[in-house]
């Protein structure tokens, strides 16, 4: 083989790694974005288990709507809010996530499980909507819970 040929053959083997590095580097970023999102769910859901309300405030955007019975907007208002809810030394509820989904660009996230009463009762369903910031931390934009409707009455 002349040294064109292999200098060829080289130069078209980088090219082909780099053209599938490409193709795959999304999913690669897809999955460990959703990976990140899923522990900074859980992080956020022990602070509540942890009774850590300085904790829990360190996951909420400064610009933060929590859609409850009446919405409050920016993180003032959403841990003035919920501090009574770390006061008593038990957790009125629980909450974890049973579905992340990250979008293509691994900047946005919606997390969604149950939320769970002292006794195990699942109460209510949470959606969360999470932003990557520039310095690689997630933080929650949007929080809603929505109670369970029970299908047997």
């Amino acid at each position: 083989m002349s040294a064109h040929m292999l200098g060829q053959l080289v130069l078209c083997t980088w090219v082909m790694f780099g053209l599938f590095g490409c193709a795959t580097q999304p999913q690669l970023t897809a999955l460990s974005a959703r990976q990140a999102v899923i522990a900074t769910e859980l992080a956020f859901a022990k602070t509540m288990v942890d009774r850590d309300f300085n904790a829990f405030s360190s996951f909420i955007a400064e610009e933060a709507i929590f859609l409850q019975h009446i919405p409050l907007a920016g993180k003032a208002n959403i841990l003035e809010h919920w501090k009574a809810l770390y006061q008593d030394p038990k957790a009125p509820f629980s909450w974890k996530p049973d579905e992340v989904q990250v979008l293509e660009s691994g900047k946005l996230a919606i997390s969604t499980g149950p939320v769970i009463d002292p006794a195990g009762k699942i109460t209510h369903k949470f959606t969360s909507i999470w932003r990557l910031r520039p310095d690689g931390k997630w933080e929650i934009i949007f929080d809603q819970g929505n109670p369970i409707c029970d299908s047997k009455k």
